[in-house]
């Protein structure tokens, strides 16, 4: 993934925030809202939005592209800020191939404990019931 292209191929519009702000939300356009084609995009491999297509199929829209929104602060470059960071942090950890899990069995003094304690509560509850009368 290439930050520089990306950069370069993102799309910003600036909305209405609701929030905080007073009679300040009502004037400015401070909310912003960022688009980014996956489809189109030369930052990115093949592989690297194959794997984005298929982690994240619900935050990509039907034409490829992926929408982010930031209204937190009262900045507009503030909020483009944080949702460039949000972006590229999405994509970076959606990106990355996720190790193979290794199988492991538990140990030997693991489960001499787990039966050991299995027993004790075993006991401890036959103890509870009242004496059997024949």
């Amino acid at each position: 993934m290439n930050t520089e292209i990306l950069l370069s191929e993102l799309s910003f519009k600036a909305i209405r925030s609701s929030g905080p702000g007073g009679q300040h939300v009502n004037k400015t356009a401070s909310k912003v809202e960022v688009s980014f084609n996956l489809e189109i995009s030369e930052a990115l491999s093949d592989v690297e939005k194959e794997r984005l297509r298929n982690k994240i199929p619900t935050k990509i829209s039907s034409e490829g592209t992926i929408l982010l929104q930031c209204g937190e602060t009262r900045s507009q470059h503030k909020n483009k800020a944080i949702v460039i960071e949000r972006l590229i942090e999405l994509l970076q950890q959606n990106i990355k191939v996720a190790k193979p899990r290794k199988k492991t069995k538990p140990s030997k003094s693991a489960i001499e404990k787990r039966l050991k304690s299995k027993k004790e509560n075993a006991l401890k509850k036959s103890s509870r019931k009242p004496p059997k009368i024949e």
